[in-house]
């Protein structure tokens, strides 16, 4: 606590069960989606690959956000984030990646 100097302390849950027990990022997969579902029907005849550039860019940013907190979280809850690793196998697209 700030105010008083105290440590306070707190539990955390590492959710395995739901959406989190299918990928550690699985929130991801469905902004991905989106942004891909609207470059590809951005394209038409006359854009060429151009708005395919955000989904690409989104892609890249959150594959590289993903290992981040997966770096972070490994420090924070040590090796109950290796078992849940071992449980949760894939990062965002399940079966996949």
């Amino acid at each position: 606590n700030s105010e008083t100097g105290e440590v306070d302390t707190h539990t955390s849950l590492l959710l395995a069960s739901g959406w989190w027990g299918v990928a550690r990022h699985f929130q991801y997969l469905f902004e991905l989606t989106a942004a891909w579902s609207w470059g590809i029907l951005g394209m038409g005849v006359n854009n060429g690959v151009l708005p395919l550039f955000y989904a690409a860019f989104l892609t890249i940013l959150l594959i590289d956000r993903a290992k981040r907190d997966e770096e972070k979280c490994k420090k924070k809850y040590g090796e109950y984030y290796e078992q849940y690793m071992k449980i949760v196998k894939y990062k965002i697209v399940p079966f996949v990646y």
